[in-house]
């Protein structure tokens, strides 16, 4: 299947389930584009810096593990990083799949009848071997990674104890 263009749906999708707050004067504070041929190991991302005071945040799909999929992978995965969008963008909060992004999720898969969005997707996709060990420093839990992440805490800790905000007393540390 060919890609389809981003842009109509991220506005259909703002205004169907996040009140146009992702666009000012329907120009999109979010950048949505479709990834180079490189991009193998996830289906999308969101991301966010600051440049010279302005927040500079894009949303990215995997050309190559969507291009083969239907179009309701491709509407849950636009949809799924419109939610880090909206709770990095709109409620200012610094949360990964945190109590704002579930709540959201459910409110749109309650109204939505061609997809669904999950927290973690099935899709083909190729993936290297577990070999980094990483434990949280709070409560010791052991996770396994393909690499080593900087900055990474255990969602467990973070939710049970700050709300479900990334803490750095949960940090997870790598051997």
């Amino acid at each position: 299947m060919p890609v389809i263009p981003l842009l109509p749906l991220f506005h259909r999708f703002n205004s169907q389930y996040f009140e146009n707050s992702l666009t000012v004067n329907n120009h999109p504070l979010v950048k949505v584009r479709w990834s180079d041929n490189r991009l193998k190991t996830t289906a999308g991302f969101y991301k966010r810096k600051r440049i010279n005071g302005f927040i500079d945040s894009e949303i990215i799909l995997s050309k190559p593990i969507l291009s083969k999929l239907s179009t309701s992978e491709i509407n849950s995965t636009l949809c799924h990083e419109m939610i880090h969008a909206w709770v990095d963008r709109i409620l200012k909060k610094n949360e990964i799949h945190g109590p704002n992004f579930l709540e959201k999720m459910n409110q749109i898969n309650e109204k939505e009848k061609n997809f669904q969005i999950s927290v973690r997707h099935s899709f083909p996709i190729e993936r290297r071997e577990l070999k980094y060990i990483g434990t949280c420093q709070n409560c010791g839990e052991k996770f396994f990674y393909r690499k080593r992440i900087k900055n990474i805490a255990c969602k467990k800790c973070c939710v049970n104890f700050f709300n479900g905000s990334w803490n750095k007393k949960c940090l997870i540390l790598f051997d």
